[in-house]
């Protein structure tokens, strides 16, 4: 009977694996449940979830979750699935979970009833069983069985497999959402699975940490050591969660303290031994700082290290992160390839990788220069990479050697004559930075830019001289011929901009020397075709017309008048107004006298030229330039307000500085999001950026004792270690004995060989009793010699070399012994026979 039930069972199995192969074959070409699921009806399905058959309520299940999946209706069939939660099939159970995890929500009080079957789940044999039911529990987001699932994570706490240990720590996250009134259950949940011997069960306790009590660092104290040691194993999110943890632990518990170092610079002395000058023996003495690395924190960074050979590239940057807010220098150093290594990920990774990399490379840019190369622009690359990479480019170019630099010079002045005008108004700034960082380039970079003028693309036009401006202002008193070429090139270009730029450049510069100013004859050719330039240009001219006339007076002071009586002054004041719209926009009859008495006699060349620029700015359409003017005229038509327009026109301009584009972000946390995305992202910010902490100040910091790692001993007094180490203490001592016991047999045998070598025939002969039992204690010494080598084989070659070794010297040293005793038994016989 049991061979017809074996063969009946063995059927039913191979017509399961016919059918399970059918279906899967008609999958394949597309008629298989997703495409016989829609002709089927719904009370089909339900009578296939109603079957006794595991078989058929599988294939129900699939034909569900299929209709899940395609966004149609398959909420009709909860009650039916609801039915199947018990089954002792586990890929049944598997399906019933997920669709109650999908539809919780929307029938609460059907899933409620399922609540108890899954409880009874929980109590399974099969570890996989328990773990998903306590899975499934925490991920009905009903609120009602919040204090049911918070039981079943104590129970999945102690369980004694890690997997539903490990199931218990990702529910906490879950439980604390639906209610948050569990937190103080959860929280000892917590510090118990923190301390888990089990890898993957340290890493979702640490994200579960970090997501129901983040503020609870005295809970990391005794784990400390044991999270650090088991990081390296962790999965790759457990290890991004511990490292987030332990960096902000850092903070927190390890004080930043440093140590003074004098590094002393021995000068050269003096041709002479005698010589006892100062000039000639002094000794130069440098102090810097050296940070001290508390032990623990030193710990954490070398497990770290560990982690830049990581396939993650999240973890590699959250490994950056650490090195840059937490150690020395030359672990960043170590750091560096890898992060630059990121760049060979696809274009959404490394614009994540180069955001990091400006950060870093900010604040640190001697690392990165020895991979220059990697930074430069490829022609597949889109906006958003080579703008970064230009970026990286420029904050490196002070720090690399000459090759690079003019490498980088020249790719820059390539891409600066391309058509695409955001890369080329780029290219034009990142030479201009280039310039500012290194001011040996300067003079090269400008040569390349004043090219660059008289090109027919405005856009460049008008950037190069932007960026010409700003080298000029650095230092003014080297481009005087600077600026005169470029007043060369003011006929030569059409754009408002640039002629702009130039006129502001001959009236910021020009009149600086009397002997060699150019600047009025450029506005005399300038007020020629005044008409017909832009708004920007005339504002230029305007500003320099008054800048050159405030020149003509400060050298040619004008005389000062006698003040007439004060009552012609009251009778004569109303003549005054009639003068006051004169052609020349001033009044000639300021004090009520005779015009032509008082005026001179002819007026200088640069004054007339400043009354005719007025002149053509008041009947001017554009209301600012009117004012302006008016502006101007008042504060140059009297000489008491002379120094009030000195200090408005003829001010020293600060020097302008192109700053690294982001700068602005420098101080953020790399590897967030808001790195990426900016400081000012959506209305209020990106939610849940948090910055690292402030160092502890010395002497507020935690107490080191705290993280030494608890050992409980037990009644006994012994200290208690895991099954696996007692297990491997026992091989260790087993291995022991047996090797001692096969030392002690081989001892034996040689006593017992050499006392049989040192016995005579007479001793033989009188000990037969003897001998019978010396040889069977030798046959019981090499029969079981030879079960432990078969048993064991614990005796190596090397070993019975040395054995048989000594077996030589042994048989040497006798045969010496006999021949000894045979000499002195022949030297007896030989006395004998004379005193015979």
């Amino acid at each position: 009977m049991e061979t017809i039930s074996r063969i009946s069972s063995m059927l039913e199995t191979a017509r399961e694996l016919t059918l399970e192969a059918a279906q899967s074959a008609a999958m394949s070409r597309g008629t298989g449940i997703g495409a016989s699921s829609r002709n089927l009806s719904v009370s089909h399905i339900k009578k296939l979830l109603d079957s006794r058959s595991d078989r058929d309520v599988l294939d129900g299940m699939r034909r569900i979750i299929s209709l899940m999946y395609r966004s149609e209706p398959s909420l009709p069939f909860f009650s039916a699935v609801v039915k199947n939660v018990a089954s002792a099939n586990l890929e049944v159970k598997k399906l019933v979970y997920i669709y109650l995890v999908h539809h919780a929500e929307a029938e609460p009080d059907l899933a409620l009833l399922s609540i108890n079957a899954i409880q009874k789940s929980l109590t399974d044999q099969n570890p996989q069983a328990r773990a998903m039911a306590l899975r499934t529990m925490a991920s009905i987001r009903v609120p009602v069985i919040s204090a049911i699932v918070s039981l079943a994570i104590k129970r999945g706490c102690g369980d004694m497999s890690p997997h539903v240990r490990k199931a218990a720590a990702l529910a906490i996250p879950k439980c604390y959402r639906l209610d948050p009134s569990t937190q103080p259950q959860l929280v000892g949940f917590i510090e118990t699975l923190l301390g888990d011997s089990q890898y993957f069960v340290a890493g979702p306790a640490v994200s579960a940490f970090l997501q129901v009590c983040p503020d609870r660092i005295d809970l990391v104290h005794k784990h400390y050591r044991g999270l650090v040691k088991k990081l390296v194993d962790m999965d790759e999110w457990g290890q991004l969660a511990t490292i987030r943890l332990l960096t902000f632990y850092a903070r927190q518990c390890f004080p930043l303290r440093t140590r003074k170092v004098q590094r002393t610079q021995a000068k050269s002395k003096g041709f002479y031994d005698d010589e006892t000058t100062d000039s000639h023996n002094q000794v130069g003495e440098e102090t810097y700082d050296v940070p001290i690395v508390d032990p623990d924190l030193e710990l954490f960074l070398r497990s770290c290290k560990l982690l830049l050979q990581s396939r993650n590239s999240a973890v590699l940057v959250a490994v950056v992160r650490c090195f840059l807010y937490l150690a020395p220098s030359e672990y960043l150093a170590a750091a560096v390839g890898p992060l630059v290594a990121l760049l060979r990920s696809p274009q959404d990774m490394q614009l994540i990788a180069l955001y990091n990399i400006v950060v870093v490379a900010l604040q640190y840019p001697k690392p990165f220069t020895q991979y220059l190369s990697h930074f430069l622009v490829h022609a597949s690359d889109p906006s958003h990479i080579w703008l970064l990479k230009l970026e990286v480019i420029t904050i490196l170019f002070p720090h690399c050697g000459n090759h690079f630099k003019t490498l980088i010079i020249s790719e820059l002045e390539h891409f600066a004559q391309g058509a695409d005008p955001s890369l080329v108004r780029e290219s034009v700034r990142a030479l201009g930075r280039c310039a500012q960082g290194d001011p040996s380039t300067s003079d090269k970079c400008l040569r390349i830019l004043l090219q660059k003028i008289t090109s027919l693309d405005d856009n460049l036009v008008s950037e190069s001289l932007t960026v010409i401006r700003h080298l000029i202002q650095q230092d003014p008193g080297s481009h005087e011929r600077t600026v005169i070429q470029l007043v060369k090139h003011l006929g030569l270009t059409t754009n408002p901009d640039a002629r702009a730029t130039i006129v502001w450049l001959v009236g910021e510069y020009a009149g600086v020397e009397p002997d060699r100013d150019f600047a009025p004859d450029v506005l005399r050719v300038l007020v020629q075709n005044y008409a017909d330039e832009s708004e920007p240009v005339k504002q230029q001219i305007l500003l320099l017309g008054a800048k050159v006339y405030l020149h003509h007076i400060l050298r040619n002071p004008p005389k000062e008048k006698a003040e007439p009586p004060e009552p012609e002054a009251e009778v004569q004041s109303e003549p005054q107004n009639e003068w006051a719209d004169s052609p020349n926009g001033e009044a000639d009859d300021i004090n009520g006298t005779d015009t032509k008495q008082d005026a001179p006699e002819k007026e200088d060349a640069i004054t007339l030229l400043w009354r005719y620029i007025l002149l053509l700015a008041r009947y001017d359409t554009s209301y600012d330039l009117r004012d302006r003017a008016r502006l101007y005229k008042a504060l140059l038509s009297s000489p008491s307000s002379t120094q009030i327009a000195n200090l408005l026109l003829l001010a020293p301009k600060p020097v302008p500085h192109a700053p690294s584009p982001s700068d602005t972000r420098k101080d953020l946390l790399i590897g967030s999001s808001t790195l990426v995305l900016g400081p000012d992202a959506g209305v209020h910010g990106l939610t849940g950026y948090e910055n690292l902490p402030d160092w502890v100040q010395a002497g507020q910091e935690p107490d080191p004792r705290l993280r030494e790692s608890e050992v409980k001993a037990d009644k006994a007094g012994t200290v208690a270690t895991t099954a696996g180490e007692q297990l491997d203490k026992a091989l260790r001592e087993h291995e022991m004995s047996v090797a001692a016991s096969n030392k002690a047999q081989a001892s034996r045998v040689k006593a017992a060989a050499s006392a049989s070598k040192s016995k005579t025939l007479d001793q033989w002969l009188d000990e037969p009793e003897a001998e019978t039992e010396e040889e069977s204690e030798y046959e019981e010494v090499t029969d079981s010699e030879e079960e432990g080598s078969t048993e064991y084989e614990t005796d190596s070659e090397e070993e019975e070399e040395e054995e048989e070794e000594e077996e030589e010297e042994e048989e040497e040293e006798e045969e010496e012994e006999e021949e000894e005793e045979d000499t002195d038994s022949d030297d007896r016989e030989q006395v004998r026979q004379l005193l015979a």
